[in-house]
């Protein structure tokens, strides 16, 4: 148990990065989204919000000190 918190502690940014992804992912599926269906990303919320998690966990991993 105590590995898992370490291991949350020293990622917290990639994981904070990825709610606020598939948060955005899932708002922008909502709000926007594609109307005709045949746009791979946007056109089912599972898709977009991987995507935008994967996304968003990157661009915060960017700003992690080393």
């Amino acid at each position: 148990m105590n590995k898992a918190i370490d291991i949350l502690k020293r990622n917290w940014l990639y994981l904070a990065g990825a709610v606020t992804g598939g948060i955005g992912g899932y708002l922008y599926w909502y709000h926007i989204g594609c109307n005709t269906g045949t746009c791979p990303i946007t056109a089912s919320p599972a898709m977009s919000v991987i995507w935008a998690a994967i996304v968003g966990g990157l661009i915060f991993g960017f700003f992690k000190k080393k």
